[in-house]
C-alpha cells in the first residue's frame, strides 16, 4: 500500500490512530508521523506490519485518540525542526503541544517541556558507554532478584504530566508500574530517572528537569557527569539532600532500598580508553 492507501484505508475502516497502533504493534507516534506524511519512507517492517492491520475487516469503531493528550501527526511536507518559531507554524514559546511535537521527523531528536521544543544533539560515544552501563547494571540487579519493575533506555517517549505539554526523553529509567507502559511511550513519572549530562543539557538537566521530575513524582533522579568524573543523586522519595559521588565510588539504589549497587570505578576502568583517545 501507498500512504495514501492506508490513510484512506484507516479512515474505510474507522480506525483512530491509537486502535491502528494497538493492531499494529506500532508505537503510537510512529504511526501518526507515517500516516500523518511527516515520514516519508517508513521501515519496510513497520509499512508491513501497518499493511497487516489495515487488511482487516472490523467494524469500525467511534474511537478517540488517547486520553492523556496525543493528537495525529502533522501535515505532509513538514520540515526538519529548526530553531525559529516559523518551523513549529509560527507559535511562541510555551505554546507548543504533542501536535507540534508529532510533526517532528524521528531522526530529530527534540524534548518538548512546559510547551518548549529543545533540540536534543547526538549523543557522543562516552555518554552512550555510561547510559549503556547503567542500564545494565539496573536490568541484571531486576533480574537476578526477580523484580516486577522494567528497566529502560533512551531513545523512549515519556509523557510525563499525562498532558500535551510535555513529552521526555530521559536516558535511563525505571517503571515499576507497568500499567505506565502503553504502545511504546511511557505515561506518568518513572520510578528512577538517571541522565547523563552533556554540554548541550547540563543546564537543563540540572535545573529544569530537576523540579519537573520532583512534581511528577519521580522516586529518584540520578546525574551522571562525565566531564567532571561526578555523579548527583536525589532521594526525592524522602525529600533528602543530594548526595554526590565520584567516579571511584560505589553508589546504591535508593528505590531499592541501596540493596542495588553500582560500581562506578570498574565502570569508568572499562571506558578509560574512550577518555584517553580524546585528550
Amino acid at each position: 500500500m501507498t500512504i495514501e492507501e492506508m490513510q484512506e484505508r484507516k479512515r474505510e475502516l474507522g480506525y483512530s490512530y491509537e486502535k491502528l497502533a494497538e493492531i499494529s504493534g506500532i508505537p503510537l507516534g510512529t504511526v501518526q508521523k507515517i500516516l500523518g506524511g511527516i515520514t516519508k519512507t517508513p521501515r519496510y517492517e513497520t509499512r508491513r506490519a501497518l499493511e497487516t492491520a489495515l487488511a482487516g475487516n472490523l467494524p469500525a469503531e467511534d474511537g478517540k485518540e488517547g486520553s492523556c493528550g496525543i493528537y495525529p501527526g502533522g501535515p505532509s511536507g513538514t520540515s526538519v525542526v529548526q530553531e525559529t518559531a516559523a518551523a513549529y507554524g509560527g507559535k511562541k514559546r510555551g505554546e507548543y503541544t504533542l501536535e507540534d511535537y508529532y510533526k517532528i521527523p524521528e531522526e530529530h531528536r527534540v524534548e518538548l517541556i512546559d510547551g518548549v521544543i529543545y533540540d536534543m544533539a547526538s549523543p557522543t560515544s562516552i555518554h552512550q558507554l555510561w547510559g549503556g552501563e547503567v542500564y545494565r547494571e539496573l536490568a541484571n540487579y531486576i533480574r537476578q532478584n526477580q523484580g516486577s519493575c522494567i528497566p529502560l533506555i533512551s531513545p523512549l517517549d515519556v509523557q510525563l504530566d499525562c498532558d500535551d505539554r510535555t513529552m521526555v526523553e530521559p536516558d535511563v529509567l525505571v517503571v515499576c508500574d507497568r500499567n505506565k507502559l502503553k504502545k511504546g511511550i511511557i505515561y506518568g513519572a518513572p520510578d528512577f530517572i538517571a541522565e547523563i549530562l552533556s554540554p548541550s543539557t547540563r543546564r537543563r538537566d540540572m535545573s529544569l528537569k530537576l523540579a519537573k521530575y520532583t512534581a511528577a513524582g519521580v522516586r529518584e533522579y540520578w546525574l551522571v557527569d562525565p566531564d567532571k568524573k561526578k555523579v548527583i543523586v536525589y532521594d526525592l522519595e524522602h525529600n533528602e539532600l543530594p548526595s554526590i559521588y565520584t567516579f571511584e565510588d560505589k553508589v546504591s539504589v535508593c528505590i531499592f532500598d541501596r540493596k542495588c549497587i553500582i560500581d562506578f570505578s570498574k565502570i569508568y576502568e572499562n571506558i578509560r580508553f574512550l577518555y584517553e583517545s580524546e585528550q
